[in-house]
């Protein structure tokens, strides 16, 4: 077993670039190595199964598919490994990525896709970094300091907050 847990960050287009770095941005944050790539589930399916087939023996711990439209990638990526599946709906011209949406998380039974919310890419990386956790013990801490950095940066914009309304 590696000491360096590995995500695969899978997108059916390169368009979706700009919104799945989101969350590669969150899996360094976290050490989590990530194995990008461009795979498409309709364009490029041999590769898609391939790809899921050979994904752990090639040290690779989770899958995250963000795919819009039709949004089949996870699914397809879920139906050829037990690896677990985190899907990335991404928003699209023609439904605002509702389409995206419902094509993931209206998955058969068998072959469950985690969903985050459209365009949930920050969502995505932190699901997985939670998930890991229960192998790399040393994900758990990080993950503490990363609630309680929010936490206090809610807390100081409240208190930004009360003194512009006091001053009011």
């Amino acid at each position: 077993m590696s000491n360096t847990p590995k995500v695969a960050v899978i997108m059916g287009s390169d368009s979706d670039f700009p919104v799945v770095k989101k969350c590669i941005l969150m899996l360094k944050k976290f050490g989590i190595e990530a194995d990008t790539r461009v795979i498409s589930a309709h364009r490029t399916p041999e590769m898609a199964a391939s790809y899921a087939k050979e994904a752990e023996q090639n040290g690779v711990d989770l899958i995250i598919a963000a795919a819009g439209k039709a949004a089949h990638l996870g699914g397809v990526l879920a139906a050829f490994t037990t690896l677990p599946v985190i899907g990335i709906p991404m928003k699209s011209s023609t439904m605002d990525g509702l389409d995206s949406l419902l094509s993931m998380v209206q998955m058969p039974k068998g072959i469950p896709v985690a969903t985050v919310a459209i365009d949930g890419a920050d969502n995505a990386g932190i699901l997985a970094a939670q998930i890991l956790s229960l192998k790399y013990d040393f994900l758990k801490p990080l993950l503490a300091q990363f609630k309680a950095e929010m936490q206090a940066e809610v807390e100081a914009k409240d208190k930004a907050l009360q003194a512009e309304v006091a001053a009011l």
